[in-house]
């Protein structure tokens, strides 16, 4: 069942049949709407800066002067829910490196077309849209030396022991620190955690997660295995994070 607010979608693509497919799809689909349909990604730059925010953003990678890739890395904060629509699957491991929801390749069939978007309903619905605004998460040492921290959990700041904490997963505008017993939602985001944390072994290894070095148990084809955890690993993070776990 659609949302009852529809989702405003923004078509980028430089391809006029594609574009034209993609406009049809988002036409015949319930609780989409179409708010611009663009030929490449200055053009999308400029929108996205000067208009109305969009919740949908499809986009495709390969265009001249701005990339998909490329524009994503420059998009005003907060981003819409981003779909990126290509010829070439080869670009699914750098694409899945930056903030996006899926993953389409051309020519997209409207069945895989509908469950992108079931994707982005599902991950809206799960986003704490509706939690009140917070303060940046306290961090404080509990005790000089200690493994112990004050973190505010909730908007009470909360003791937590972090040689128990496995891994911190970003989630929107706030972070979850994961434990093997339990999960600890903390309203800051994973570079303030990564800023503040006062461990050595505590290492971002993707743009969603910083790990508990000295909690890894395997890592099998850049994933990591803590606990009953699995965390992938960026490839941009890869060769620091094999350097550092050669030092353990």
């Amino acid at each position: 069942m659609p949302d009852s607010d529809p989702l405003a979608c923004v078509i980028v693509e430089d391809n006029e049949m594609n574009r034209l497919t993609l406009e049809h799809f988002v036409a015949i689909t319930p609780g989409l709407t179409l708010q611009a349909a663009l030929e490449d990604g200055r053009q999308a730059l400029h929108y996205l800066h000067t208009e109305p925010p969009v919740q949908v953003l499809l986009l495709d990678i390969e265009m001249p002067h701005l990339t998909g890739l490329d524009l994503i890395r420059v998009l005003p904060k907060p981003l819409p829910a981003i779909v990126l629509v290509t010829s070439h699957e080869a670009f699914a491991v750098e694409a899945f490196e930056l903030p996006v929801i899926d993953y389409l390749v051309k020519p997209v069939e409207y069945a895989r077309f509908l469950q992108a978007v079931q994707l982005v309903r599902d991950r809206r619905h799960r986003e704490p849209a509706s939690l009140p605004a917070r303060p940046p998460a306290t961090i404080e040492l509990a005790a000089p030396g200690s493994s112990d921290l004050f973190v505010k959990v909730n908007g009470r700041l909360v003791r937590l022991n972090f040689d128990e904490v496995l891994y911190i997963e970003a989630l929107a505008t706030y972070s979850v620190l994961v434990t093997a017993a339990q999960k600890h939602i903390v309203y800051a985001s994973l570079k303030i955690l990564e800023d503040r944390l006062p461990f050595a072994h505590f290492m971002r290894v993707h743009r969603s997660y910083i790990v508990n070095t000295q909690r890894i148990d395997a890592v099998e084809d850049h994933v990591l295995l803590l606990g009953p955890y699995q965390v992938p690993v960026g490839k941009s993070y890869q060769t620091t994070l094999r350097d550092r776990l050669n030092t353990l």
